[in-house]
C-alpha cells in the first residue's frame, strides 16, 4: 500500500460527503539494512482512503520478528507496499472513510497491514479490521492483531485443529506461542510448549500451558514424547530447519506441521521414512504477501470465530512492555536480546 503521494491529493466521495486530503504522518523510518541504529522516528505522506479503505489514527503499533528482519534487510515488504517503513499491526481509532467502506468515524479497531504499520497513521480496507472490545484498551489491542490471526490460521485453517488434541508449540514465550497456549486451552486441548528461558515456561503454564519443555542443547522429542507418549497432533513451528527431524519425531499418526518462521534456517533434514510412516503432512503459511481477498476472508471469519474469545478474556493480548515511538531502536534491541514474554507496542497516540 502506498505511503507517500508526490503532492496533495484531494478526493471527492460523492453523495455530498466531504473531500478527504493526504495527510503528513510521523512514522518509523528504516535508513538502511543495519542494526537498530538504523531505525529513526521521521515524517511521511498518507494518501487518502479508496473505496471500501479506511483512515485509522494508531494508537498502538505491536512489535514482531518481521520488523527486525526487514530492518536488517532480510524481509522486505511484498511489491506495491512501503519499503522503509515497518510495522505489521496497529490498533487505533478510524478517523475518515472511503466510499463504501464498511466502518464508521469513531470505530475502535486493530489489524494488521503488509507494512507502515509503525505510524502516526494508516489506511486499509475496512474489511480487514476486527472490532476492539469496550473492555481492551487499544494499546494492549495493538499487540493481538498478528498473533490472532496467524495463530487462528496457522492451527485452525492450516492444521484442522479441532476439540481435544495435542499441540506443540515452539517459542511458547513469544507473541505468537502465548496466543497459541491460550487457543489451545480454549479447544480443550493439551498444550506442550517449548522455551530456552525456563522462567518464560513458568510464564506460559499462568496462560494455561499444559507441559513446559526446556530446550537447552537444542533438543526436545525425548522430553515431548514423556508428556505425549503417542505424539502430537499439530506442531506449531516459528523456527523451521533447526527443528525439522524432531518436528517429525514428535508427531503422532496423521499429524501435521504448520510452519510459519525460519529463524532456525532455511534448509533442513526431512526424515521422509517417518514422515510416510506416520502419514503425515508439512504445511508452510505466510499471510504478509497473500492478496487482499483472502485477507479478508481471514479477517471476517476471526471475527465469527475467534473476536467472542477475545470478548470473553479467553484469549487475550500478553503485553511485554509499551515504549513511546521515539523508543523505536530500544525496543528492536530488547525483542533481539530474546528476553521479552509476549509483545512489545510502541504508542503513537493517546486513547480517545
Amino acid at each position: 500500500m502506498p505511503l507517500r503521494a508526490a503532492f496533495p491529493v484531494r478526493v471527492d466521495l460523492g453523495y455530498g460527503r466531504r473531500m478527504i486530503d493526504s495527510i503528513d504522518i510521523r512514522c518509523v523510518r528504516i535508513l538502511r539494512p543495519g542494526g537498530p541504529e538504523v531505525l529513526e522516528l521521521g515524517t511521511g505522506t498518507l494518501r487518502p482512503p479508496g473505496p471500501g479503505e479506511v483512515r485509522v489514527r494508531v494508537v498502538g503499533a505491536g512489535l514482531n520478528r518481521a520488523d527486525i528482519l526487514q530492518r536488517k534487510g532480510h524481509y522486505p515488504a511484498p511489491r506495491g507496499t512501503v519499503q522503509d517503513i515497518p510495522g505489521l499491526e496497529f490498533a487505533g481509532v478510524v478517523e475518515a472513510v472511503g466510499e463504501a467502506a464498511s466502518a464508521r468515524v469513531g470505530d475502535r479497531v486493530m489489524g494488521i497491514v503488509a507494512g507502515g504499520g509503525m505510524a502516526s497513521h494508516v489506511v486499509v480496507h475496512a474489511r480487514e479490521l476486527l472490532p476492539v472490545p469496550d473492555s481492551m484498551s487499544l494499546l494492549d489491542a495493538a499487540a493481538l492483531p498478528e498473533v490472532a490471526l496467524t495463530v487462528f490460521d496457522a492451527l485452525v485453517v492450516q492444521g484442522g485443529l479441532t476439540v481435544g488434541q495435542t499441540v506443540l508449540v515452539h517459542a511458547v514465550g513469544s507473541g505468537i506461542g502465548t496466543a497459541a497456549a491460550q487457543l489451545v486451552r480454549a479447544y480443550r486441548g493439551v498444550s506442550i510448549g517449548t522455551s530456552r528461558d525456563a522462567g518464560k515456561l513458568e510464564r506460559a503454564a499462568a496462560l494455561g500451558l499444559d507441559h513446559g519443555v526446556h530446550v537447552e542443547r537444542g533438543t526436545f522429542s525425548a522430553a515431548v514424547l514423556a508428556r505425549a507418549p503417542s505424539g502430537c497432533d499439530l506442531v506449531l513451528d516459528t523456527v523451521g530447519a533447526a527443528y525439522l527431524e524432531e518436528n517429525v519425531a514428535c508427531l503422532a499418526p496423521g499429524g501435521t506441521i504448520v510452519t510459519i518462521g525460519l529463524l532456525g534456517g532455511v534448509k533442513g533434514t526431512l526424515p521422509l521414512g517417518a514422515l510416510l510412516a506416520k502419514r503425515g503432512r508439512i504445511v508452510g503459511s505466510t499471510l504478509r504477501a497473500r492478496p487482499l481477498e483472502e485477507k479478508i476472508t481471514l479477517a471476517q471469519r476471526v471475527i465469527r470465530e475467534l473476536m467472542p474469545l477475545v470478548r470473553d478474556g479467553v484469549l487475550a493480548p500478553v503485553v511485554e512492555a509499551v515504549l513511546p515511538a521515539e523508543a523505536v531502536a530500544e525496543a528492536h534491541a530488547r525483542l533481539e536480546s530474546n528476553s521479552t514474554f509476549g509483545k512489545l507496542v510502541l504508542r503513537f497516540g493517546d486513547e480517545p
